[in-house]
């Protein structure tokens, strides 16, 4: 696949390579190879971030190497309730089609991550709201690297740039469009984004006032970011008329802000500025364990 990106003439194959299987072959996805390096480069932030968060890393492990897979299943169950794909068999729901993998949703995983995520911590005895807050910043590192992903593939673009030299054009973008044209690459406007948080949020995080500051910060973060993208992105789940994903985004980023102001608020007032007294009376506690 020929894909120009700003006067760059680039050749893409979304295979990577192919592994001979008896009378058949198992094609590996570029998609698939790096949105496992965006996985693996999140594990590494928490590894060696994790006595900060006064984590417990092997509890934490666990903890993920459950979840994830069920955060995958969680972010492909929420593409299909929106995208409204008719499944014509069993294996339709994991995606898997002749032109390989497809129909997948960020927010499907964030919600799966979060929601199964905080059980397990339960079940781990890990403190929610400190796995939470390193999660987001992992989250953030994911996502950055894994919308290279949809690069290769040539999807999550937008609307016609209008521009001679800004925006991307490939075969797909114009079946797509119904003519030429440079389209927005979203997943650079995202990926940038969320790289950027990263930096941000880590920053922020050595000086935590609160447990749950952090979370609250990525929703404000992406959140922000992510509505606004949603309104050129031409592949956006809907409901009825209305983007799905602009108006979570919308409503996770101002919720976000709102619990943000009125956390940091109390906890200066009842703490002096220190940080959360809840999580000083166990932070002796669990560092043992670390």
């Amino acid at each position: 696949m020929i894909v120009t990106i700003f006067g760059i003439k680039l050749t893409l194959n979304p295979i990577a390579f192919t592994i001979p299987l008896g009378k058949g072959h198992w094609d590996i996805y570029w998609y698939g190879i790096i949105i496992a390096f965006g996985f693996a480069m999140a594990l590494l932030y928490a590894y060696k971030n994790a006595k900060r968060f006064n984590i417990n890393l092997d509890k934490l492990l666990d903890a993920v190497i459950i979840t994830a897979p069920i955060a995958i299943l969680c972010a492909r169950t929420y593409y299909l309730i929106f995208d409204g794909e008719k499944l014509e068999s069993f294996s339709d729901f994991f995606g898997f089609t002749s032109s390989g993998f497809s129909g997948l949703a960020i927010y499907g995983a964030v919600i799966g991550a979060l929601g199964f995520g905080s059980l397990f911590c339960k079940l781990f005895k890990l403190k929610i709201l400190d796995v939470l807050d390193i999660t987001a910043i992992g989250f953030l590192i994911g996502q950055g690297i894994g919308r290279w992903g949809n690069f290769v593939n040539q999807e999550a673009f937008g609307t016609f740039t209008g521009s001679s030299w800004w925006g991307m054009e490939s075969a797909r973008t114009i079946s797509y469009m119904g003519s030429e044209g440079l389209v927005h690459p979203c997943f650079l406007y995202e990926s940038i984004w969320c790289l950027l948080g990263v930096f941000v949020l880590h920053k922020i995080s050595k000086n935590r006032k609160f447990s749950g500051q952090i979370l609250l910060s990525y929703g404000v973060w992406y959140g922000f970011e992510r509505g606004f993208l949603e309104l050129i992105r031409t592949d956006s789940l809907m409901w009825g008329r209305i983007r799905i994903s602009s108006l979570l985004s919308f409503t996770i980023c101002i919720t976000s802000a709102i619990l943000l102001f009125v956390f940091y608020r109390n906890q200066k007032k009842t703490n002096k500025g220190e940080y959360n007294s809840l999580f000083k009376e166990n932070q002796e506690e669990n560092i043992e364990n670390v």
